[in-house]
């Protein structure tokens, strides 16, 4: 879509290709509706008669023998399982149990350039998905089947295409093994679900598959009434279409793949539904399936995972709308980081990676935003450098069917997979013109266009410097009017454009701008209008487009430059993630709540949703009853806290990091220590707990110790001290009792008597009245400045001396 539908110049979009009329397309055309209506028509009215499996299959499939194998119904989910086998043949000694893929079924055997000689079982002669394997690798291809129609189609077909290495057995699958002993790939496309031995026919296939070997299905199918989450239908679907495909004594039922993977290990699958040609509305549900023989178990399934309400059914974003470079600055991004993003357009969790994280965790609750990122990653791992730049650096590749049926597709998860298979359009019309936002810039480039702003766009994403490109902008008249123009017509204008373009549900659909952030903008006092003005003109003024903002310039020509791009679009990005950098991403749907819990973070995403969990888990554990009853701290303390304008959350997450951080809790924190364990150890304990400390208190130092219940006002005036430690007790106290207190200490405590305190402020009120009452006050540490002690749970030590009398 964009400007001309693809976002190249909009008058481009009214360019037609000549159209080449031909008679032969014409006769293949009728042709190929002839053999799909006659397909149709013994699928849809045709009974299958016989005394056996035999004749009933040659009663069905003889008439349309011909036209079966030019059938398009079927001929999509079987080249999917092709496609998905040969990448897997292609990897499996390196990484079999990362696929996950789709359909297929017959007999033959191998030779693959990666594996050496391998034998390969098909079923379904006759049918157009031969033509999408690549024969010429394998060294034998058994096709087996019970109809003799279909085997001598099959037949005429192999004699026509030339192919030497085919075999077209007439046969029962149930008996059948390959003369050489094993096969390596076996597979059964769309004929599992046709024999009614189904047991007897696995067992055979899995009785010579190769130890090393792949097993295939690809069938329709319904699910159990209870089942992994992506196969699960509803009572309806289970009931329609095993009725359906019943009058074809076609069994589709779940017992099939329950077998299948009683039997085997399953690699990869996928379950989808595929439109019958004609027949509008009805989507005939199919799965994909590959397994081998048992080594590590089943790889846990995948959950079936659906956008949150009010979401759009795609993304939002196709690309990340936070600039990397000063996150990078902050961050100190090192080998030991274990880091938790959002995943938006993907583009940061891959900058990430390039800057050495250990491991990154993206997470999105729109799926469609896992699909995305997914895409790229598998992209990353599957493609050169070229392909990736077009599909994500241009946003258009010509080729997008191919290249997914062969190379992304067998490695994309099923919810990615489903996603992707019914818009690989986006890559024609231009990927940055699709999503909600991608919709925006498109909206907007037309306006431009429309009022004659087109060329100005091109000229201000284009302009060779930063002082050129302000220039342009300057002379916009728009920019011009809102800048300079009569306040009461700028005000309207901007109130119009804003009612139109700028609303919540355009914010929110073209934006990705939710209601709760649009409430924090007006919550500053700031128009909506004015807030977008100030962006845009900041952008325009200060960052070069065409060499330093890759953001605006994709938006402003639905594309990126490979001198002006995200790093993993940079060739030497590319090349650092696809050497095993990528390995080290992991890509989930679901709320940023629950991978925050899954793991221990070092580095964490987005500050808001950061800071919504803080703010909530203040309020339920950080309360000032909680904090009273449970931690001790008193009103005044928190207070004080407040003072410092430190929310107490913030205040406990530096208490607890700093400990964490800086003191070893096994052998140095006993304070920690214990709160973790509930008790001691001997060489972690308080100085009265050690065997030394102990003796010595109980040869009578223990009895220079007065243990006294009252208030610390009474003992202070009852004696002179030379130390006295006051906690962090005068936290607690009013300013008039500050006062009391430091005339107290002034009396009682000796010329040259050291006073010690801590307080939660990072200077507390009293410390100044203290010094007036004749003390030199000082701040030994304050938490603002670092550590401070293995409790670390204030923000201030302070330690004051008496001065002499003639001081």
């Amino acid at each position: 879509m964009g400007a001309g539908g693809d976002g190249r110049p909009l008058k481009d979009a009214y360019k037609r290709k000549p159209r080449n009329f031909s008679f032969d397309k014409l006769d293949k055309l009728q042709s190929s509706l002839r053999d799909d209506l006659t397909v149709l028509r013994h699928m849809w009215f045709s009974k299958a008669k016989g005394s056996d499996h035999a004749a009933r299959l040659e009663n069905f499939y003889g008439p349309q023998a011909q036209a079966c194998g030019c059938s398009s119904p079927r001929c999509s989910h079987v080249r999917a399982l092709r496609w998905s086998l040969c990448a897997l043949l292609s990897r499996r000694r390196q990484v079999p149990s990362q696929l996950s893929v789709g359909p297929e079924a017959n007999a033959g055997s191998l030779r693959s350039p990666a594996c050496g000689q391998d034998k390969l079982d098909l079923g379904g002669p006759g049918r157009r998905h031969w033509d999408y394997m690549p024969l010429e690798n394998f060294s034998a291809i058994y096709v087996v089947d019970l109809c003799h129609s279909l085997c001598e189609v099959a037949k005429k077909k192999v004699k026509a295409k030339g192919w030497k290495n085919v075999h077209v057995i007439e046969g029962d699958a149930c008996q059948f093994a390959p003369p050489e002993g094993t096969a390596t790939l076996v597979t059964f496309s769309y004929s599992l679900s046709m024999i009614p031995p189904f047991l007897a026919a696995v067992d055979q296939a899995t009785s010579y598959l190769d130890l090393d070997g792949i097993l295939g299905v690809a069938d329709f199918y319904v699910s159990s009434r209870y089942d992994l989450p992506m196969r699960q239908m509803g009572w309806l679907r289970r009931f329609f279409w095993r009725a359906t495909f019943d009058t074809d004594n076609i069994d589709i039922g779940p017992e099939r793949r329950a077998y299948l993977e009683n039997r085997l290990e399953r690699v990869w699958e996928v379950n989808s539904q595929g439109s019958i040609p004609y027949v509008p509305y009805l989507r005939a549900p199919y799965y994909v399936w590959i397994g081998r023989h048992r080594q590590l178990g089943h790889p846990p399934h995948e959950n079936k995972v659906d956008r949150p309400a009010l979401f759009p059914p795609t993304f939002l974003y196709t690309q990340s709308w936070e600039d990397p470079e000063p996150d990078m600055q902050v961050m100190d991004i090192n080998p030991k980081d274990t880091v938790l993003t959002l995943t938006s357009g993907g583009c940061n969790a891959l900058n990430l990676l390039l800057h050495g994280a250990a491991e990154v965790v993206s997470v999105d609750c729109n799926p469609a935003q896992t699909a995305l990122l997914e895409l790229k990653a598998v992209a990353i791992q599957q493609l050169d450098f070229e392909n990736t730049w077009q599909l994500f650096g241009e946003g258009v590749h010509p080729h997008i069917e191919q290249l997914f049926e062969k190379k992304l597709s067998p490695f994309l998860s099923q919810t990615s997979n489903n996603f992707w298979s019914s818009r690989l359009w986006y890559f024609h019309h231009g990927l940055y013109y699709q999503g909600g936002m991608g919709k925006l810039c498109w909206v907007l480039q037309c306006l431009a266009a429309l009022l004659g702003y087109g060329k100005s766009v091109q000229r201000l994403a284009n302009a060779p410097s930063l002082e050129e490109q302000q220039r342009i902008w300057d002379e916009v008249l728009l920019v011009r009017f809102i800048k300079h123009g009569p306040r009461l017509l700028v005000w309207i204008f901007c109130k119009v454009v804003s009612f139109l373009l700028f609303n919540r549900l355009v914010l929110w659909f073209g934006g990705g701008v939710p209601g709760k952030q649009y409430e924090l903008i007006k919550r500053d006092n700031i128009p909506i209008e004015n807030y977008i003005a100030r962006t845009m003109d900041g952008v325009a003024e200060h960052s070069h487009l065409r060499k330093q903002n890759y953001f605006y310039y994709n938006c402003l020509t639905g594309k990126f430059l490979r001198d002006n791009c995200p790093s993993y679009l940079k060739e030497a990005g590319f090349r650092q993630l696809k050497a095993g950098a990528i390995e080290r991403l992991t890509v989930a749907t679901g709320t940023f709540m629950d991978e925050l819990k899954a793991r221990m973070y070092t580095k964490h995403g987005p500050r808001l949703l950061v800071w919504i969990f803080c703010k909530v888990v203040s309020f339920l554990l950080f309360n000032r009853l909680v904090l009273w009853f449970g931690g001790g701290v008193p009103g005044k303390q928190y207070e004080l806290i407040k003072r410092d304008n430190i929310p107490i959350e913030n205040y406990i997450a530096r208490t607890m990091d700093g400990v964490a951080e800086h003191s070893h809790l096994r052998k140095q924190n006993y304070f920690y220590y214990n709160c973790l364990t509930g008790k001691f150890l001997r060489d972690n304990c308080p100085s009265y707990l050690k065997e030394t400390g102990f003796r010595q208190l109980k040869a009578g130092a223990i009895e220079g110790l007065t243990v006294a219940t009252g208030t610390f006002m009474d003992e202070l005036k009852a004696r002179m001290y030379t130390k006295v430690i006051l906690m962090d007790h005068l936290d607690w106290m009013q300013q008039e009792q500050h006062e009391e207190y430091a005339r107290a200490l002034a009396c009682q405590v000796a010329p040259g008597g050291i006073v010690i305190w801590r307080s939660a402020a990072n200077v507390p009120p009293y410390a100044e009245i203290i010094r007036k009452a004749g003390f030199d006050v000082r701040c030994i540490s304050r938490a603002d400045q670092g550590y401070m002690d293995r409790v670390n749970m204030y923000s201030s030590f302070y330690v004051a001396k008496r001065k002499a009398k003639n001081d």
